[in-house]
C-alpha cells in the first residue's frame, strides 16, 4: 500500500528557508515519479516540483526556479523539497504525489498523479 506523509512545514520569514520531507512507504523511489504540488487559499492546487523514477528529469515551476531543489535520499526512501529565499506568496499547503504512469516522465499536472500525501503546511510571514 502507498503511503506519502509529508513533514517540515512551518513558519518562516521572508528570505528564510525550509526542507520538506517526503517518507514514502509501499514502494521505493525507483518505481515512480514524485511530485511537490501546492495549494493556497482560495486557488487551485499547482504543481511546484517533481523528480522522476531514475531522478534523469525534473521539473520546478517557473516562480520557484533558482529557489527550491527537489531530491532524493533512497536510504531513507525520502523526497526532499528544499525551499530556500522564501516569499509571502509560497505561503500554501504543500503535497507530495506519486505519479505512476510514464514514471520516466515528470508532470506539474495534478492529474497525472495517484497517490497524495495529507499535506504539511508552509507560511511566509513576518
Amino acid at each position: 500500500q502507498v503511503q506519502l506523509v509529508e513533514s517540515g512545514g512551518g513558519l518562516v520569514q521572508p528570505g528564510g528557508s525550509l526542507r520538506l520531507s517526503c517518507a514514502a512507504s509501499g514502494f521505493t523511489l525507483d518505481d515512480y515519479a514524485i511530485g511537490w504540488f501546492r495549494q493556497a487559499p482560495g486557488k487551485e492546487r499547482e504543481g511546484v516540483s517533481c523528480i522522476s523514477d531514475r531522478d534523469d528529469a525534473t521539473y520546478l515551476l517557473d516562480s520557484v526556479k533558482g529557489r527550491f531543489t527537489i531530491s532524493k535520499d533512497y536510504a531513507k526512501n525520502t523526497v526532499y523539497l528544499q525551499m530556500n529565499s522564501l516569499k509571502p506568496e509560497d505561503t500554501a499547503v504543500y503535497y507530495c504525489a506519486v505519479k505512476r504512469v510514464y514514471a520516466w516522465y515528470c508532470s506539474g499536472y495534478e492529474g497525472d498523479y495517484d497517490d497524495w500525501g495529507r499535506g504539511t503546511q508552509v507560511t511566509v510571514s513576518s
